[in-house]
């Protein structure tokens, strides 16, 4: 068994790594000796845990997916009194990695989709972590839009394009605070004004842009 939790961790030490060199350079130049090398650890401990380059991608991405949904899980049950509404604009707000100590880990992201492009692997791990974000969006926005006020809509509500809808708007407000386009408190404007007139409801007034985001 120690054998077992070592192989475990020294996985996760090394998937660790990748992420630091893909903040820095990006996928492209990340090769296994420059992992061992920043994992402080030999070639031959890299590839007794990964077969090849391919297996140790997928398993960081993995890795660094699981971190970002854990934390969007964790802020949908932070409260139980909380609304499906406010629920799921933590959720997308979450995803989104628009604060400031998430920049690093979005620009981990960003990389990893970039080589999903052309990765069959990375793609469908991707494809895999989107699911259950992609069904707990449809439910979320389900129930917001049942306890929305007004009987009737002009237009009706579908939970499921709209959640695919927010997922592909969450991506795409990582990458214009990445590149400058938007600062990180106009992507949660954009983010919240959106979700307002999808559920209908009053537009509230954003934060200053010295003030953090929620």
């Amino acid at each position: 068994m120690p054998r077992q939790v070592d192989h475990v961790s020294r996985r996760l030490h090394i998937a660790e790594a990748v992420c630091h060199l893909a903040d820095e350079r990006g996928l492209e130049g990340v090769t296994l000796r420059d992992v061992a090398a920043r994992a402080q650890v030999s070639m031959g401990a890299v590839q007794r845990c990964f077969r090849n380059k391919e297996e140790m991608l997928v398993f960081a991405l993995g890795h660094i997916s699981e971190r970002i949904s854990e934390r969007a899980q964790a802020r949908l049950l932070r409260s139980p009194a909380q609304s499906a509404s406010t629920a799921l604009g933590h959720a997308a707000t979450e995803i989104s990695l628009l604060r400031e100590e998430h920049r690093a880990e979005a620009r981990v992201w960003l990389a990893f989709v970039a080589q999903a492009a052309v990765s069959k692997a990375l793609a469908r791990t991707l494809k895999a972590n989107y699911a259950p974000l992609q069904e707990a969006f449809t439910r979320l926005i389900s129930e917001a839009g049942e306890g929305a006020e007004g009987a009737e809509r002009a237009v009706p509500l579908d939970p499921q394009l709209e959640a695919r809808t927010l997922l592909a708007l969450a991506d795409g407000l990582t990458v214009h605070v990445l590149i400058g386009h938007l600062t990180p408190h106009e992507a949660h404007d954009v983010l919240h004004t959106h979700l307002a007139r999808l559920l209908e409801q009053p537009v509230t007034r954003t934060p200053s842009p010295d003030s953090p985001l929620p």
